[in-house]
């Protein structure tokens, strides 16, 4: 059985579900908004791992899940919780909950898409482009400062630059213009990362395990998923081929952060040089899938229906008892090595 996280009406969620329906697929669905009605009792004890997860009154193994999608947003954003104070106990069973989904999901031998420790990369960029470097792709010249006058002389070696958050928060990207040195002294107080421009196509990679999907951007904005709101003008994107070499290297990053799923930025220049910009580990690929019709939500359910029947793609699994006793079933409060029930 699947288990899919997060809020249903969310575009990705939304679409990967309609592919499970067509596949004729079991899986089961937690509303984060419907924390109040949910529970989630486990323990470990010498490496073995007992569960249940109750949801709308019904309950299921923790076991029985061979395959976990989650797209949990801050549930310290949802709806419910607008008007509560911050250290409310609704608050606090909301963050409970949450927290031990998380823990249960880095413990469990499911295929998880994704993990959050594999996640963790995408919270610095200037680390991930370490790390991309290693699989061979080119990168950017970066500089990440707080020192306006190291921009200044960046920007004089390489001409055009531009500049972006270095956190997972998203932010847009602009081309360092004339005007913004009016406000350059902010970066005093905030780190900003900025890079030389690299001319040539943007190619946005969706990898699943071993399926790729590679996406062409034609666009003059800077970022191309703004060019809408920025230019007047969306960008125009299209499916198109990758090199074997180029596809396997792309399948070979994502194994090597130990996502399942990535979103992977690159731009070919003219001469054929291949840079990569960075890793998103959750990708809203819907907004891709919807201008060009390429099969990524298929190709993730997919591997979340067959997680079971793969090797999970050089993945780690991690140990978990198969199995829950009778004797545990009623009463997950027994004190164990490690007791989570929320």
């Amino acid at each position: 059985m699947i288990l899919l996280c997060g809020i249903p009406t969310e575009e990705p969620l939304r679409m990967v579900r309609v592919q499970l329906d067509k596949l004729g697929a079991r899986y089961v669905l937690f509303n984060q908004r419907d924390f109040g009605s949910s529970k989630l009792s486990f323990a470990v004890d010498r490496g073995q791992v007992r569960g249940e997860l109750h949801i709308r009154g019904s309950r299921y193994l923790l076991s029985s899940f061979q395959a976990i999608y989650t797209r949990l947003m801050d549930d310290r954003s949802l709806p419910e919780l607008q008007d509560e104070p911050e250290d409310s106990p609704l608050r606090l069973v909301c963050r409970g909950l949450h927290e031990a989904l998380n823990r249960w999901m880095e413990i469990s031998p499911a295929l998880v898409v994704n993990r959050c420790s594999s996640m963790g990369s995408n919270s610095s960029k200037p680390y991930q482009c370490q790390l991309i470097r290693r699989i061979g792709f080119l990168v950017p010249e970066t500089l990440v400062t707080s020192n306006p006058d190291r921009v200044s002389e960046f920007r004089a070696t390489h001409g055009r630059i531009i500049y972006k958050s270095i956190s997972s928060v998203r932010s847009i990207v602009h081309t360092f213009e004339d005007s913004d040195l009016e406000r350059i002294e902010r970066i005093r107080w905030c780190p900003t990362q900025f890079q030389a421009y690299v001319e040539g196509t943007n190619i946005r990679v969706h990898v699943v395990g071993e399926r790729v999907y590679a996406t062409a951007i034609n666009s003059n904005a800077t970022d191309y998923r703004y060019a809408g709101k920025l230019l007047g003008v969306p960008a125009s994107m299209s499916p198109t081929d990758l090199s074997d070499e180029l596809a396997a290297r792309c399948v070979k990053l994502a194994r090597s952060l130990g996502l399942v799923f990535a979103g992977i930025d690159l731009k070919i220049t003219r001469a054929h040089e291949v840079y990569c910009f960075e890793v998103n580990p959750s990708p809203a690929f819907s907004f891709y899938e919807s201008n060009t019709g390429q099969a990524i939500s298929e190709g993730l359910a997919l591997a979340l229906r067959d997680a079971e029947h793969t090797s999970l793609w050089g993945i780690p699994r991690g140990e978990y008892e198969t199995v829950l006793p009778a004797s545990q079933r009623n009463d997950m409060a027994q004190p164990q090595a490690s007791n989570h029930t929320f």
